[in-house]
C-alpha cells in the first residue's frame, strides 16, 4: 500500500483541483450539473485526506515503473 502514497505537494494540488471543480459546480448550479462531475471532486478529496491516490494506483497498473 505504501507505493500508492502521495506527497504533501500532490495532496495540496488535488485538494485545490477539487475546490475548483466544486466551485464550477456551485456556479453552474447543483441541480444543473450531471452527477458524474462529482466523482473526480470526491476522489480528489479522498486522495488529499488519506494520501492514497486511486488514480495513481490505476496508472501504475497500466504503466509499471521502469526498474
Amino acid at each position: 500500500m505504501e507505493k500508492f502514497k502521495i506527497g504533501m505537494a500532490m495532496r495540496f494540488f488535488l485538494l485545490a483541483m477539487a475546490g475548483v471543480i466544486l466551485l464550477g459546480i456551485w456556479l453552474t448550479g447543483f441541480n444543473t450539473v450531471h452527477w458524474v462531475l462529482y466523482l473526480p471532486a470526491a476522489l480528489f478529496i479522498l486522495a488529499a485526506v488519506t494520501g492514497i491516490c486511486p488514480g495513481m494506483g490505476f496508472s501504475r497498473l497500466l504503466f509499471p515503473p521502469k526498474k
